[in-house]
């Protein structure tokens, strides 16, 4: 600033706007947007840090937990701390169809810890439930709602060298003999 033909410097000190400041930020409003924000990034942290979960109905639960964890050797894993809370379910429970359903299904049968979880990949699991009817020749049918999914369990079957047959690739549908000699018909389902 120029006074009198000379430079003259002028503080601003940050300390005389303080108590605006601090007046504003504790005031109740701005303790509730401050609990607003906490609350937000912690929720943000908790939904991005859960694994991602691919869901796959079966036909029949001893054979489905002796096709993932014998034939396709995938590790076991812990229900993850959103399906306490029902999260995944409710958003898609009742759009299932109904062909791919066994018989007396309805919607409180899924449960956070009824079924089989597995460890898919790093931060991927697979959640394994009941509710699919049999399919052609009574062949064990399991069906899935994601693409990424069923591409994912259709290289873990190649890497394993276990006989298999495409019959479709859109929607992918395809076939896995077990060990009893026993059809696995693996299936994707459009909503």
């Amino acid at each position: 600033m120029i006074i009198n033909g000379s430079l003259t410097i002028v503080n601003f000190y940050f300390g005389a706007f303080l108590p605006e400041i601090t007046d504003s930020l504790f005031s109740t409003q701005g303790i509730m947007v401050m609990l607003l924000v906490a609350y937000g990034g912690a929720m943000w942290m908790f939904l991005t840090s859960a694994p991602k979960v691919y869901t796959v109905m079966v036909s029949d639960m001893s054979i489905a937990k002796d096709f993932y964890e014998g034939l396709l050797d995938l590790p076991i894993a812990d229900i993850p701390l959103h399906y306490y809370y029902n999260y995944e379910q409710s958003l898609g429970a009742t759009s299932f169809d109904p062909i791919y359903m066994g018989s007396g299904f309805n919607d409180t049968m899924i449960k956070p810890n009824d079924g089989l979880w597995y460890q898919l990949k790093k931060n991927t699991q697979l959640h394994i439930i009941g509710g699919a009817n049999l399919g052609y020749k009574d062949c064990q049918r399991h069906v899935c709602f994601d693409r990424q999914c069923l591409d994912t369990l259709l290289l873990r079957v190649q890497s394993r060298r276990l006989r298999y047959k495409i019959r479709t690739e859109n929607p992918l549908n395809f076939l896995v003999k077990d060990y009893d000699n026993r059809v696995i018909e693996m299936a994707e389902v459009n909503n």
